[in-house]
């Protein structure tokens, strides 16, 4: 389970990025409650969207962006010949190994983020066309591109998840504190 991450103090930057983008986790990994392999595979709309290809993106997208930050390639190279396979489960992956994959990432995500010295610092874009050549951007710009990118996909969760059954993310957020909601 992705945990919620708290500001360690009033006025503490990095805590409060990191829930902002703790709280996006979880709206994701709520509406996979309950939903076995197949249902978080389905496609109930006509996006070719599926709350488990929505996991495994934006796994995949947090852990890309920070080891560039870091300086590293992200541990899937992703190209025009296997970009389709970003948005579903593939081989034997499971919902489950990718929230276990996802947790891991997270934690590592936090931990990078409060020791880097200074959200200030930065790291150069990928050299892709879709960005501006030779440009940088802050630890600060990273931490809110991974907020923005959750959310987004956040968002097409709890649709598809209603798609899906009618739970609501105010239902779900009940079911995963055990209470229910209305």
């Amino acid at each position: 389970m992705v945990t919620h991450v708290r500001a360690e103090a009033p006025g503490d930057e990095r805590g409060a990025l990191l829930s902002f983008l703790a709280e996006q986790r979880g709206g994701i990994r709520r509406a996979l409650l309950g939903l076995t392999d197949e249902q978080a595979s389905s496609r109930p709309s006509a996006s070719e969207l599926s709350l488990a290809g929505l996991l495994k993106h934006v796994a995949e997208v947090e852990q890309g962006w920070v080891a560039r930050a870091k300086g590293e390639a992200p541990a899937v190279k992703r190209d025009e010949s296997n970009w389709h396979e970003c948005f579903q489960l593939a081989g034997d992956e499971t919902v489950e190994s990718q929230l276990a994959y996802w947790e891991k990432v997270a934690a590592e995500t936090e931990a990078f983020v409060r020791a880097v010295p200074s959200l200030d610092d930065t790291f150069p874009l990928p050299n892709d066309p879709w960005f501006p050549p030779d440009e940088r951007v802050s630890m600060r710009w990273l931490v809110l591109c991974l907020i923005r990118e959750t959310a987004r996909h956040a968002g097409h969760a709890d649709i598809i998840r209603e798609s899906l059954d009618g739970a609501t993310a105010f239902e779900l957020v009940a079911k995963e504190q055990g209470t229910s909601w209305g």
